[in-house]
C-alpha cells in the first residue's frame, strides 16, 4: 500500500524539475536573440548614419562644384573665340557746353555659341542697355584709356543684364585722403575690417572689344 504513494510522489516530481530547466533554456534563447537584434540593430544604425555622412559629404562638395563652375565662364583655350558683332552705336554724349556725340562699334566675346544665338534674342534690350550706358557718358570720361577701360566694364555688365543674368557692381576701391597732420608725419594706419567672401557672379560675356571709336 505504501510503495504506490511513494511511486505517485517519484512521478510527480520529475515533471517539475524537467520543466523548470526547460524554461530556463527558452530564456536563455530568448535573451542570446534578443542581445543579437540589438548588437544588429546597432551595426545597422552606425552604418546609415556612416552612409548619411558620406552622402552629406559628397553632396556639399557637388554643390560647391556647380557653385563654382556656374561663376566662372566655361573657356577653352583649344577652342577658337566666340564674338558676337553689334551695328555701330551712334548716341549725344551728355556733356552740357557743347553738343557732341560719339560713333562706337562694339565686338562681344562670349563663353559658349549657345550664347551668341541666345543674344540675337535679347538684342533689342542689349542695345537699349549699351545706349543708355552711353548717354550718361561725356566726351571727357571717354577720351581717356582709363574712360574706355571703365566703358567696356559697364557695357559688359549692362549686357549681360538684358539678357537675364544677375551681375553684382564691383566693389569700389578705397580712396586714401591726404592727412590733415604735418607733412613730417606718417598718418596712422586705417583699422582693417574684415572682407567677406564673396562668390562671383557668371557673366557669359568674356570681353568688350572696340571695333572702332569716334568721338565728335
Amino acid at each position: 500500500m505504501s510503495a504506490a504513494p511513494a511511486a505517485n510522489q517519484a512521478d510527480g516530481k520529475a515533471p517539475t524539475k524537467g520543466s523548470k530547466k526547460l524554461i530556463i533554456i527558452i530564456v536563455g534563447v530568448v535573451v542570446v536573440v534578443l542581445l543579437l537584434a540589438g548588437v544588429g540593430a546597432f551595426l545597422l544604425m552606425q552604418k546609415n548614419m556612416s552612409q548619411q555622412d558620406d552622402e552629406g559629404e559628397d553632396g556639399a562638395a557637388q554643390a560647391s562644384q556647380v557653385a563654382e563652375s556656374s561663376a566662372k565662364p566655361k573657356v577653352d583655350p583649344s577652342a577658337p573665340p566666340i564674338f558676337v558683332p553689334l551695328e555701330p552705336f551712334i548716341v549725344n554724349l551728355a556733356d552740357r557746353e557743347t553738343e557732341r556725340f560719339a560713333q562706337i562699334g562694339i565686338n562681344l566675346q562670349v563663353d559658349d555659341a549657345k550664347v551668341g544665338d541666345q543674344m540675337k534674342l535679347y538684342m533689342p534690350a542689349i542695345r537699349n542697355a549699351i545706349l543708355l550706358i552711353l548717354s550718361r557718358k561725356s566726351a571727357e570720361d571717354l577720351l581717356t584709356a582709363e574712360g574706355k577701360v571703365q566703358l567696356a566694364s559697364e557695357i559688359q555688365r549692362g549686357a549681360a543684364r538684358a539678357m537675364g543674368y544677375e551681375i553684382e557692381e564691383p566693389e569700389p576701391e578705397p580712396v586714401v585722403e591726404p592727412s590733415a597732420e604735418g607733412e613730417g608725419e606718417e598718418p596712422a594706419p586705417a583699422p582693417k575690417k574684415r572682407k567677406k567672401k564673396k562668390v562671383e557672379s557668371y557673366n557669359p560675356i568674356l570681353q568688350v572689344h572696340y571695333a572702332n571709336f569716334i568721338i565728335q
